[in-house]
C-alpha cells in the first residue's frame, strides 16, 4: 500500500508542476520564448541520445 501513496505524491507533483509551467509559458516578455527554446533543446538531446542508444543496442544484436 505504500506504493499507492508514493504514486499519488508523484501525480500530485506533476499536476502542480504543470500549473507552474503554464503560468510561465503564458507570461510576459521573453519567458514564453525561453520556454520554447528550452523545450526544443531537451527534445533534440533526448532524440539524439535515443537514436544513439538504439544504434548501440542494434550493434549488440547484429554481428560484424
Amino acid at each position: 500500500m505504500e506504493t499507492v501513496a508514493v504514486l499519488n505524491a508523484i501525480v500530485d507533483n506533476l499536476i502542480e508542476m504543470n500549473e507552474y509551467f503554464s503560468g510561465v509559458a503564458t507570461g510576459e516578455g521573453a519567458a514564453p520564448l525561453l520556454m520554447i527554446a528550452g523545450t526544443l533543446l531537451v527534445v533534440f538531446s533526448l532524440g539524439v541520445f535515443g537514436v544513439l542508444t538504439l544504434g548501440a543496442l542494434g550493434s549488440l544484436v547484429t554481428g560484424n
